[in-house]
């Protein structure tokens, strides 16, 4: 369903049990401590994640005790981020390349500039980029040798971007792929201001088609680019995914272009059952593993929804701090894709909170926190923040 451009319809609520409203931001952030908050915040989720991200519950039980991974001082040689990061910092940086573009008065394909971005981490993970492929002089992100490991990239970002083909919706490459690998590096979408959410969401839904062709996997990444954006513009964390969620069902689709049955589905039931804690194998029963699309958004999304702290039991930087440590826990502790999970929640309170939900003990065990807050730095200069 589509409506005329410019109009926006009314989200439509989703009914739920009756939840406590997060604590505000305190002081409310600006622009660029909400784009350090969300890359950081994400790297974080992702990294803790990471370490069990193809162990099941009972492994991780095993592991950590009954409580699971809590903590970065659980890992005693400590936890590198994925190739989750790596994707999001190369989606800043073709967001930032259109908009230098822009600064200097000169107009750019967003989507072919975060192509070439992707195109230059296809070279990093030691995959031949095709001669058919344009080939685009380096930037600085080039030049940060954290961002040349491999770490368990998606199938079909790889095969996608290797094909040399520019995929979109029309001619999408690996037509049938919802994996998450959409979802999980499109948050900067969301952290450019004075953009309509029509426009946040057909930027975030093309770029995912450049390596996932299946309605779920861009649908997802928009919303996901949505819920961002809401949050860095001030709304509370249900509103905004409710939000998202009402654009998906009235207005930000092509013509003639439904909502993925099961991606409404699952961000529904998030929102249904955020009200419960839920033990990590009735959240997969649920929500699923997380491994395709629709199911990492709706378990990141449940995992911060159900995770907000009562008020009053502490300040507002501790309890922002508070909330993250028990989302990401939630995130990461269950049978599925662990740090892709925990990287969108990471990115979702990041941009709520800013940084201060962030705790420090946990940047200090952060690989190379000075390259994502290189980008974020970026970012916010050419947004004004």
């Amino acid at each position: 369903m589509s409506t005329e451009p410019g109009t926006t319809p009314a989200p439509a609520p989703v009914p739920g049990p009756p939840h406590a409203p997060a604590p505000a931001p305190d002081p409310d952030p600006d622009h660029g401590s909400r784009i350090h908050g969300c890359l950081l915040g994400g790297a974080l989720g992702d990294s803790l994640g990471y370490a069990v991200e193809f162990d099941d519950i009972s492994a991780i039980r095993a592991r950590f005790g009954p409580a699971g991974l809590q903590d970065f001082s659980a890992l005693d040689a400590g936890s590198p981020f994925s190739d989750d990061t790596q994707m999001t910092l190369y989606t800043a940086d073709g967001l930032l390349e259109a908009l230098e573009w822009a600064s200097d008065g000169v107009a750019a394909d967003i989507n072919a500039c975060v192509w070439l971005a992707y195109l230059r981490w296809l070279g990093t993970q030691g995959v031949a980029v095709p001669p058919s492929a344009p080939v685009q002089p380096p930037r600085w992100i080039d030049g940060q040798d954290v961002l040349k490991n491999r770490r368990a990239p998606g199938n079909a970002s790889l095969s996608g971007l290797a094909t040399g083909e520019m995929g979109t919706v029309q001619r999408p490459v690996n037509p049938d792929s919802k994996g998450c690998g959409t979802v999980m590096r499109s948050a900067p979408f969301g952290l450019i201001p004075h953009l309509a959410p029509e426009t946040v969401y057909k930027l975030s839904a093309d770029a995912a088609s450049l390596t996932h062709g299946h309605p779920a996997a861009r649908q997802s990444a928009g919303v996901f680019s949505l819920v961002v954006q809401a949050l860095a513009s001030g709304l509370e964390l249900r509103e905004a995914a409710e939000s998202a969620l009402g654009h998906l069902r009235g207005g930000v689709l092509r013509k003639g272009e439904e909502p993925d049955a099961e991606v409404v589905a699952r961000l529904e039931s998030a929102l249904r059952l955020a009200g419960d804690r839920l033990s990590p194998e009735a959240l997969v029963s649920e929500l699923g593993e997380g491994w395709v699309a629709e199911e990492a958004l709706a378990v990141a999304l449940y995992a911060v929804l159900a995770t907000v702290p009562e008020t009053g039991t502490t300040t507002a930087a501790g309890a922002a701090e508070a909330h993250f440590r028990a989302a990401i826990a939630v995130a990461v502790n269950h049978s599925g894709d662990s740090d892709s999970t925990a990287s969108i929640a990471g990115n979702i309170l990041g941009a709520y909170y800013g940084e201060q939900c962030l705790p420090a003990g946990w940047l200090s065990a952060l690989e190379a926190p000075e390259v994502i807050r290189g980008m974020a730095s970026r970012l916010a200069a050419v947004t004004g923040a």
